[in-house]
């Protein structure tokens, strides 16, 4: 039987009390170079990074999070997550901050229409940490994009408005930064909304904050059923004792938790990695859901992989874990989600791989393989549809 996840302890200099308090976690972040010390001892590369990319992208720690970091290691799976690296600031193939014309999509600010029976709802741009690779980099942390009453009202209302709307996805930013009067007030009015069927969070608290997972806050989520979570936990090291507490509170609540992984390279780009993640997962019961390519974010060069590295990861699992086990690997494009699978994958032209979204319209990721890499796996060399919809490349 496999052992147990360790508890997080909380430090001699800490009370246990605040220690799992989450608002006690939220006010103590670590956002600064003196405080980050007291966890890890940052190379001068972190230094430097910190201060040079402060205009650029915010960076902060739960106190929780960062006591999962290696003291010593740089490379570290967890530090090199949510510690700014010079890498960020390296000539990129783009420069995007919405690579998903999301914006485009948005009839009212911060609610994304893409599918016709659904909506991703921005309820906040706030977060616990600020990943580095971050889809909404251009949103989180920037004033401009939280939230008013006024404004999430009128969101509500567009909802309300459209009737083939019948699956709400609250996220952000992360929705569960919200208190527990601020989610009863949104609650209650999509739920008085007859043809929303479903409202779905996604947050990374049980990963970053796990104590924010509290019997309140499942209680609350109990009385709007049905609800669902999607996390995000990436590595195995996540998956603290803690972590599973959290998911088990909210899965003894009737709250399906599923989870979203981001293939990142050096952290989990390896077969036994991501099959070590996903079976601890179902044992915190945890549906592997999605396993997403990394996005063209513009700094984030340094942690995307060819695709032809997850195809393999994901052949590999195949047969070798329980099939449940086993997330969708997928890239999220302006025409939507696109299974990475030969069915709709055509092949490589240059720097760019082909595939069929589920329109039957044609998109070309820019995803070149780096010269010193060989890649696991093979796609077929075709030439570039001229038809092929795609982002230009520096």
């Amino acid at each position: 039987m496999s052992a147990m996840p360790e508890a997080t302890l909380s430090p001699p200099t800490v009370a246990s009390e605040d220690w799992t308090d989450w608002r006690w976690q939220m006010r103590n972040r670590i956002h600064s170079v003196e405080a980050l010390r007291e966890w890890i001892e940052p190379t001068e590369d972190e230094i430097e990074a910190i201060e040079k990319t402060e205009g650029v992208f915010r960076w902060n720690v739960t106190p929780y999070y960062a006591q999962l970091m290696d003291r010593e290691d740089p490379n570290c799976p967890i530090r090199r997550q949510v510690i700014p690296t010079m890498n960020e600031l390296e000539e990129d193939l783009v420069g995007v901050e919405d690579p998903l014309t999301e914006v485009a999509h948005s009839p009212v600010k911060n609610l994304i229409h893409n599918y016709r029976d659904r909506v991703a709802f921005c309820v906040t741009a706030e977060c616990a940490i600020y990943c580095r690779y971050c889809l909404r980099k251009r949103m989180v942390g920037d004033a401009d994009f939280f939230m008013r009453t006024g404004e999430l009202q009128e969101a509500i209302d567009y909802i309300a408005a459209h009737d083939e709307i019948r699956d709400v996805l609250l996220t952000g930013g992360d929705p569960l930064t919200f208190n527990e009067a601020h989610l009863e007030w949104l609650l209650s009015r999509l739920r008085a909304i007859d043809h929303v069927e479903i409202i779905r969070f996604g947050s990374r608290m049980p990963v970053k904050l796990p104590y924010r997972i509290t019997d309140d806050l499942c209680s609350l989520l109990a009385k709007h059923h049905p609800v669902w979570v999607n996390t995000h936990f990436n590595h195995p090291k996540e998956l603290t004792a803690d972590a599973a507490a959290a998911i088990d509170r909210l899965t003894s609540a009737g709250v399906p938790v599923g989870n979203q992984t981001v293939l990142l390279r050096g952290i989990n780009d390896d077969v036994e990695t991501m099959k070590a993640l996903n079976e601890g997962l179902v044992r915190m019961r945890v549906r592997p859901y999605y396993l997403y390519q990394a996005q063209l974010i513009g700094g984030t060069a340094h942690l995307r992989t060819p695709i032809e590295t997850g195809m393999h990861i994901m052949r590999e699992l195949r047969g070798r874990t329980t099939g449940f086990a086993i997330p969708d690997y997928v890239l999220d494009t302006p025409h939507g989600k696109v299974p990475l699978h030969r069915s709709y994958v055509r092949g490589r032209a240059g720097d760019r791989v082909v595939m069929e979204t589920y329109s039957g319209q044609l998109w070309a990721e820019p995803n070149p393989i780096p010269s010193d890499e060989n890649v696991p796996l093979q796609l077929p060399p075709i030439d570039l549809p001229p038809e092929a919809d795609t982002i230009d490349i520096r």
